[in-house]
Formats: C-alpha cells, sequence, structure tokens
C-alpha cells in the first residue's frame, strides 16, 4: 500500500528524474491541468519518452479529459510502454464513459474473449455527477484499481470554498471505494505548497474520513503527508494484538477470536488490522 504520490508536470522533463529520487511512492506525469494547450504535444512527447523504459517506484499518466480531443493522442503515446504503471483518468462522470476508455485500450480480440490487455486505471470524480456515479464507476471495469476525488474542478462544480463543503462528497467516495472493494482513496492535492501545518491538519481530517495517503504537488509535502498517515506505535501494537488473536483462535478451530478487552474480532477489523501493519512495516 502506498501513502504518497507526486504530480509532475508533462512538459517539465527536467522533474522526471528528480521526482522519481524524491521519495514519493509513486510518481504521476500530468498531461491534463498542468499543462497549458500551445504545449499538450511537447509534454505528450516527452512523457512517452520517459515512461518508455522502467522505473524504480511506479510512474503513472494522467491524461487528458476523456471527452476531449486530446485523449487519443495520449493513450496512443504512451499505453503499452514498460514505464507505465497506470492511467488517471479526469472527470469521470459516468461508468459509460470509463468503459469507453477500456474497450478502447484492449484490441477487439482480446475484448471478444472477455480479456483487458491495457493498464491499471485510476478514475478521478471531479463533479456532481461524478460523486452521484461514484459506485458505478468503481464498479464499471475490472480494470479499475482505486478511485478517487479531483477536488478543484469539484469544488467549482459545487460552489463551496472550503473543507467543510466536501465532507459529503469525500464521505461518497470513501464508501464507493470500499463497497466496490477496491483499496481506500487517497486524498486530492493540497494546493498551498507553503502551507504545511494547513496539509497536516487537512490529511489527520482525511484519515478520519477513512483516506490513506495523498497526492502532492511538492517534495516538501511528501514528508508531512507521511507523517500524518504512518500508523502510531499504539495503533500498531492493537493490531498485531487483534491478528494474534485471530491466529490464535485459527489454531483452536474456533471461528471466534475474542480481544484481551472482551471484544470480539470481525473480518473489518482484522482487513483494517493487516493494513495497519502493511504501512507500518512499509514506513518503519
Amino acid at each position: 500500500m502506498l501513502l504518497t504520490w507526486l504530480y509532475v508536470p508533462g512538459d517539465r522533463p527536467d522533474r522526471f528524474a528528480k521526482a522519481v529520487g524524491s521519495g514519493a511512492d509513486a510518481v504521476i506525469l500530468d498531461l491534463e491541468d498542468a499543462v497549458v494547450a500551445g504545449r499538450k504535444a511537447y509534454a505528450r512527447s516527452a512523457v512517452a519518452e520517459f515512461v518508455g523504459e522502467a522505473h524504480r517506484v511506479p510512474v503513472q499518466v494522467r491524461v487528458n479529459e476523456l471527452a476531449g480531443p486530446d485523449l487519443a493522442a495520449d493513450l496512443d503515446a504512451v499505453v503499452g510502454a514498460p514505464g507505465l504503471a497506470g492511467l488517471r483518468l479526469p472527470k469521470v462522470d459516468s461508468p459509460e464513459a470509463l468503459l469507453a476508455v477500456a474497450n478502447r485500450l484492449s484490441a477487439a480480440g482480446a475484448r471478444a474473449a472477455g480479456r483487458y490487455t491495457g493498464p491499471p486505471l485510476h478514475p478521478l470524480v471531479e463533479s456532481a455527477a461524478g460523486v452521484e456515479a461514484a459506485y458505478a464507476i468503481a464498479r464499471a471495469h475490472p480494470a479499475v484499481a482505486s478511485i478517487g476525488l479531483g477536488e478543484a474542478d469539484l469544488r467549482s462544480d459545487l460552489g463551496v470554498a472550503d473543507d467543510d463543503g466536501l465532507l459529503w462528497a469525500r464521505g461518497r467516495i470513501v464508501v464507493a471505494a470500499r463497497a466496490a472493494s477496491l483499496p481506500p482513496p487517497a486524498m486530492s492535492v493540497h494546493p498551498h505548497v507553503a502551507d504545511l501545518d494547513g496539509l497536516a491538519a487537512s490529511c489527520v481530517a482525511g484519515r478520519r474520513l477513512g483516506f490513506v495517503g495523498r497526492a502532492a504537488i511538492h517534495p516538501r509535502q511528501l514528508p508531512v503527508i507521511v507523517e500524518a498517515f504512518r500508523p502510531a506505535d499504539d495503533e500498531v501494537s492493537r493490531a498485531r494484538e487483534l491478528l494474534d488473536a485471530v491466529a490464535e483462535a485459527q489454531t483452536r478451530d474456533s471461528g471466534t477470536a475474542v480481544l484481551p478487552d472482551g471484544r470480539f474480532a470481525d473480518r473489518a477489523m482484522v482487513a483494517a488490522a493487516e493494513r495497519t501493519v502493511a504501512l507500518a512495516e512499509r514506513y518503519a
């Protein structure tokens, strides 16, 4: 499980290798909002060259919006490259829009056989319509590997100015991901690069809602995100205690595990404990 994703403008190839070495768990090369119209072709070429070889951290590409004129060229440039770990799909409003992309990424023969041959897909919901369709989008195709919010555009669409106006949408995306058996969503970027205290507070609030990890737009944000989402020692101790109780119950051929405080351990608690231990071990 990852905690940090670093966005890099697709027209800044001088930053690509630095991003890979920044300590981020994954890098997202952005062909969409970070690149002005006149530099789209240059960015596409630079990104295609970079993902032409594999890198030591996963590299995803955020393509241009699905209904726009640049999508086809974006897909043709990067899909199939050895260094492409996944596609970020912006402004996904419906499952049909996502399915159209997934179908395009599979050859006709593979589609006919029910096989998908493209990269993992990571749809971003950025409108009221997308929020309403979040679960359907999350379940639209087996290639969907995560779902997240694009909060800048969502704020504009909803006409809200602060995080309070996004609480329902954030909760909705967390529930949609869980209901679709996807990983917990990562938070959208915190746009104020110098406001590290605000970033930390926002991460804490997001973690309470069920988010795990966050995208960043500057390397200085990465350690703040990790600190906010890395499990504390007492959380790890409780998680290990729960998993030990479950293991002990299994040795007794018992379907019931009881914790020292008298609580019964259910499957949801076990999954959360396993995630906590995995995060603790990864970010020790």
